[in-house]
């Protein structure tokens, strides 16, 4: 029987994540791509805590008028590259969660090496 888009997404987000995990020095960047929001988090998986995070439903970024989906990734992106830059956070590793690199990730994973996050 073939799997449903979900059940495929899982199964590679399981796959992705039994090689990355975030620590203290290069905590994990994750990435959640729904319909119409795109929000990411930076995690430390050893401590178990959300360090940084930011969505497009935030207030700077929901106020910004006449953007697509891929130019709302982009500002979520460097957002999220000053919060972690103000936070002592220079390197990252990218867990992109199941999702195709390509579009709104890929928009987001640029913007925020552009601002300089280093993955």
């Amino acid at each position: 029987m073939a799997l449903t888009k979900l059940e495929r997404r899982q199964r590679i987000k399981l796959r992705i994540r039994k090689k990355i995990s975030g620590n203290t020095t290069t905590p994990r960047m994750c990435i959640f791509r729904s319909n119409r929001q795109i929000s990411v988090q930076i995690i430390d998986d050893i401590n178990k805590i959300t360090l940084v995070s930011t969505s497009s439903l935030s207030k700077e970024i929901a106020e910004s008028k006449g953007v697509n989906k891929i130019q709302q990734a982009s500002l979520v992106g460097k957002a999220i590259a000053q919060k972690a830059i103000e936070k002592g956070i220079s390197s990252v590793v990218f867990d992109r969660n199941g999702f195709l690199y390509h579009g709104r990730v890929k928009s987001l994973a640029d913007s925020a090496r552009e601002a300089g996050l280093k993955f």
